[in-house]
């Protein structure tokens, strides 16, 4: 008896995960090492949140990297831009999409575990505070430039 109890209170619990799973989608993602035999990479992508509620990535796993965070760059008081770790995750607006992008936030390897080679794929684990792990295969693309983007900023 304790057993199919247990059981049904299991599936109950994994049927109210499976959809918010569904509510997180990610696109056009890609990465890219800064050179053939950078130590470091970044990926990219839009992360569409389709939940009524607003979500949050809050860390990215992957075997490609010794460490792998989320990063963003920022200005500082000279001026000069600045590459930071992003502590409290990265917010994704219920019913909304946010980009990670080139001078914007963005997804960080640091001590490749091997090279980023164009045509390759690099398999990342995305950790949201409601939705959970999604894991995506992203293509490595190192010869990809930014596309413009409104008001003149690149992605």
């Amino acid at each position: 008896m304790f057993t199919n109890i247990a059981t049904l209170a299991l599936a109950a619990s994994l049927a109210a995960v499976a959809p918010a799973l569904a509510d997180i989608t990610i696109e056009d993602a890609y990465a890219r090492a800064s050179s053939p035999k950078a130590k470091s990479g970044a990926a990219f992508m839009t992360i569409t949140n389709t939940a009524p509620t607003a979500d949050r990535l809050i860390a990215a796993a992957s075997d490609a990297a010794m460490r792998v965070e989320l990063h963003t760059h920022i200005e500082d008081a000279n001026g000069v831009m600045r590459m930071i770790e992003v502590e409290d995750g990265v917010p994704v607006p219920a019913e909304s999409s946010h980009r990670l992008m080139r001078g914007g936030d963005h997804v960080m390897f640091m001590g490749l575990t091997r090279p980023f080679i164009d045509g390759d794929s690099v398999t990342v684990t995305l950790t949201f505070e409601l939705a959970g792990d999604v894991t995506v295969d992203i293509p490595i693309d190192n010869a990809r430039k930014p596309r413009p983007m409104a008001h003149g900023k690149m992605n």
